[in-house]
């Protein structure tokens, strides 16, 4: 049994409190509650004519669930007698814990005090809603809500966030999703967002699992949910806010002010197979595409629509997305053409205009053409007449017409609505228990598809490894910034391959250091972190005369001089850099490098360890892959070569876990086809003493 199985589905609910308490009982039993149901209040004997108790100690028996709508000192006390007396488990209503922050010093104290009065019981909360079981009709909520019972046999979505308001309108929508729970975190005091979601997604009556992530509870619980929730076959979609944050501050590398956390978390939700959006329209309606047809074996799209204007909407929605309309093979051509006759111009997304319309037979011939396609989903468009003004007796042979296409080529459906108030919610339940997915809005039945493509894109591979985040706890000792010559020799060390190069005093060394490398080579001043902003690099020089005159103009910059034999004929410049998430562990960018990195952001992030497919996929993601790939007749660059140093330098950090703040490889120069890549600058900072780890 999970631990939050009583408290989730229970028998028996005991309600603590006044107002708050009488919506709990009020609600319950308006949802046709089937179990007890046990006010407890000081002086009232009944609660919306149920009778009251005075204390837990009355209870006839230890409840299943308790909402606990009581203010924050007293919700101590009540839940400790809760827990002597064996409940399975607490909702706590009440605000003023640690949430308050530095507002209250006394939150923070509540807070250990309920934990301490907890024990082993499971609480939700404090400071939320609680939760709404839809299909046994039992409510800890202490407010109005817009959902309905779920009907024997019929299961639904699980929604769960950390914002109860958020919760409460998702309860009112009007897009025919149905919801078998609801339930808000509050701010997570003992039982975490991924504990609460893992407990629903083992009910069998759930279909799907939506998330609304403000932080993450727990790495280890997110990764126990997602392995969970694929083994059960059960999709799971998340609305992570916090794209706007401003990335870490007092870094110095190119690598944090790309990566930043919400990098971080978008690649643990890669890495997981969770598909992640960013509206609650595209969160409603990637549930019930998900509930409707499951994940998708991909992205291939069919659009078909009586209007020439909504099948171009349908193109241009889907330009830049993983999601696309293939174009149609000659034999699929044909077959359609032969259906929809010669005045009927036949693309992908299809016009099939309206010579067929309200005739059955032929559009159910043009749809089964349309539909044997092979395509992952299969999309007609249509919007009904306003039902006041209007009939709409017409746009039923046309949903047979697809049903009956998508049946007969064994193939998945969604109708879309251009507008959500130009589909009747009345029609929805219908549509669903056909295994058509009812969508509201282009852009969101777009976002919806790329979201399912991506879960069935995930499935489809082996699942990833723990991400290394366990024993990378902040460091508080102070930060040491090897030298870029320190810095390479550790590299070089690692294995990794480092042009050869000389730490130099004075310029006579400079001069000399240069024709034992052999030219063109390159001149630094150590110890600056950005040498390029800094006039601090020269480049390319050819003979002794300009090393001289080189050394010359950077002596006194920084703490030294560097000479280094240049790297010649490079393809493509990347840059590849790792900082020290304090949740996610060791976090990898790869991207577009040199001096415009910052100003091109061209970037992908990963959580290691990484596989060799995720770095490469990561590489060809990138705007820049074109030019490794011999872009317009270019030559190729080294692209083993490239992954090959990149694995390098994750395996680096993995030696290293313990010492490395940061790590910028910036530029990774990487060469023609055989040439290799080379670390062209390295920027390190480690924290600890200024001892230098050892390889």
């Amino acid at each position: 049994m999970h631990r939050l199985e009583r408290l989730l589905r229970p028998r028996s609910i005991a309600v603590f409190g006044g107002v708050q308490a009488a919506a709990v009982v009020r609600e319950s039993l308006k949802m046709g509650f089937a179990g007890e149901i046990w006010p407890v209040h000081p002086s009232k004997d009944a609660v919306e004519g149920v009778r009251a108790y005075r204390s837990a100690a009355e209870l006839p028996g230890a409840p299943d669930a308790a909402f606990v709508g009581v203010n924050r000192h007293l919700t101590l006390d009540i839940v400790r007698q809760l827990r002597e007396r064996g409940a399975g488990g607490a909702v706590c209503f009440a605000a003023g814990f640690l949430e308050t922050g530095d507002y209250d010093a006394e939150g923070p104290q509540l807070q250990q005090g309920l934990l301490e009065a907890a024990g082993s019981m499971p609480i939700i909360g404090p400071n939320c809603y609680g939760l709404i079981n839809y299909a046994d009709g039992a409510l800890l909520w202490p407010d109005q809500h817009g959902g309905t019972r779920l009907q024997e046999g019929i299961r639904g979505v699980a929604i769960v966030t950390q914002s109860s308001n958020i919760a409460i309108n998702m309860t009112m929508q009007k897009r025919g999703l149905p919801v078998a729970y609801v339930m808000t975190a509050g701010n997570q005091a003992q039982t975490g967002l991924s504990e609460m979601a893992l407990g629903l997604v083992e009910d069998g009556r759930v279909s799907a699992l939506g998330l609304h992530i403000e932080g993450f509870d727990s790495i280890i619980g997110f990764e126990r949910l997602a392995a969970r929730a694929r083994e059960l076959g059960k999709p799971v979609v998340a609305m992570k806010v916090g794209r706007s944050e401003q990335a870490r501050a007092a870094t110095i590398s190119h690598t944090a002010s790309l990566a930043g956390s919400d990098a971080a978390a978008e690649a643990f939700l890669r890495r997981l197979g969770i598909a992640r959006v960013d509206t609650i329209p595209s969160f409603l309606e990637a549930l019930k595409l998900l509930h409707t047809v499951g994940p998708l074996p991909g992205y291939r799209l069919s659009s078909m629509s009586c209007s020439g204007g909504e099948a171009s909407i349908m193109a241009d929605s889907a330009d830049g997305r993983s999601v696309y309309f293939p174009k149609l093979v000659d034999e699929h051509h044909a077959r359609v053409k032969e259906a929809l006759g010669p005045l009927v111009a036949v693309a992908n997304p299809l016009d099939y205009h309206t010579f067929i319309w309200n005739n059955e037979p032929a559009m159910t011939a043009a749809f089964t053409a349309m539909a044997s396609g092979g395509f992952d989903l299969n999309m007609l468009v249509i919007d009904f007449p306003r039902g006041d003004r209007c009939s709409d007796a017409e746009w039923f042979p046309t949903l047979r017409a697809f049903e009956a296409a998508l049946r007969s080529n064994a193939a998945k459906g969604a109708i879309v609505a251009s507008m959500p108030e130009n589909l009747p919610e009345q029609y929805c339940a219908d549509l669903i228990a056909h295994g058509i997915a009812p969508l509201y809005g282009i852009p969101e039945a777009m976002n919806a598809a790329e979201a399912a493509g991506f879960v069935g894109e995930a499935w489809s591979r082996k699942p990833a490894d723990p991400v290394a985040a366990r024993g990378w706890e902040a460091e508080t000792a102070a930060r040491h910034e090897p030298d870029e010559a320190e810095a390479k020799a550790l590299l070089a060390a690692h294995g990794l391959s480092v042009p050869r190069g000389r730490r130099v005093a004075d310029v006579h060394e400079a001069a000399v250091a240069a024709e034992a490398l052999g030219f063109p080579v390159a001149l630094k001043a150590l110890g600056l972190a950005h040498k390029s902003e800094q006039g601090a690099v020269k480049l390319g020089l050819a003979d002794r005369q300009a090393v001289h005159a080189a050394a010359e103009r950077l002596a006194g910059l920084g703490t030294g001089l560097y000479v280094e034999r240049m790297v010649m004929d490079g393809v493509a410049e990347l840059i590849v850099g790792v900082t020290r998430d304090p949740l996610f562990g060791p976090v990898m960018t790869l991207g577009s490098g040199g001096v415009l990195v910052e100003l091109l952001k061209d970037s992908a992030t990963l959580l290691l360890p990484a596989t060799k497919v995720e770095v490469e996929a990561a590489l060809r993601g990138l705007k820049l892959f074109p030019l490794l790939d011999g872009y317009r007749g270019r030559p190729k660059g080294d692209l083993d070569a490239a992954l090959e140093m990149i694995l390098g330098i994750a395996s680096f950090v993995a030696a290293h876990t313990e010492r490395i703040e940061e790590l910028d490889i910036n530029p990774l120069i990487v060469g023609r086809e055989g040439q290799g890549a080379w670390v062209a600058d390295a920027l390190l900072v480690m924290n600890g003493d200024s001892s230098c780890p050892k390889s």
